[in-house]
């Protein structure tokens, strides 16, 4: 069972994720709500979540300040932030402090957002498309950045094309018709390449670098 914080100040926008997830996805639990940081945090001393989904924008404090307070003292506890509010500013602040995911809540499914939260469980990070767009954005800025050539074969170029869709080793695995110890062995060489240890830093080097383009 996944036990899930939801922290939203849109209470229909909370009564709609717990009404989908309760009825479609019976192996995560909404286990707590909350309307401002203040809220979380008193009841993170109450209930201990695997997993926090976060807005970013909430009447006392921001979802980039609980964030962060909640990966020093939390560590453990998995941050999915879950908002409309996605400019490349926000959204950089988010990936400095170390969330393992980030969706807008323009994904147009809550079966998306479940999704989201199998991947970011199963230890895996998961970037909505539309963030990613903006993750190359904020790093095809940066040309200081000395380019490397790095010989990757079709396979691998396809499964960073495949991440970066936010796809993840599971859904690879099945697409490609493959093992999905293989997938992880052939990110595992990637990461070896590239000098990584990351799926996200991989996703970040192929936009940069041209690997993959944003249409």
């Amino acid at each position: 069972m996944i036990r899930a914080i939801l922290v939203d100040d849109h209470e229909l926008f909370r009564m709609g994720v717990r009404a989908v997830i309760t009825e479609r996805h019976p192996d995560i639990q909404i286990v707590g709500e909350a309307e401002t940081g203040a809220d979380f945090f008193a009841l993170l001393k109450i209930v201990q979540p695997d997993i926090v989904l976060l807005d970013i924008m909430l009447p006392d404090t921001t979802g980039v300040e609980i964030a962060a307070r909640l990966r020093q003292e939390h560590p453990d506890i998995k941050i999915l932030a879950l908002s409309a509010e996605s400019s490349a500013d926000v959204v950089k602040k988010m990936l400095d402090i170390g969330i393992e995911g980030f969706l807008s809540k323009r994904m147009g499914s809550m079966d998306a957002l479940a999704e989201a939260i199998h991947s970011v469980m199963d230890g895996f990070e998961y970037f909505g498309k539309d963030i990613s767009d903006i993750i190359y954005r904020i790093y095809i800025a940066k040309k200081n950045t000395k380019e490397t050539t790095i010989e990757l074969t079709p396979q691998e170029q396809r499964i960073i094309e495949l991440c970066h869709q936010g796809m993840y080793a599971k859904k690879i695995a099945i697409l490609l018709n493959v093992d999905v110890r293989t997938v992880e062995k052939h990110k595992e060489n990637i990461f070896k390449k590239l000098g990584i240890n990351s799926t996200l830093e991989m996703v970040r080097y192929a936009l940069k670098n041209g690997i993959i383009q944003v249409e």
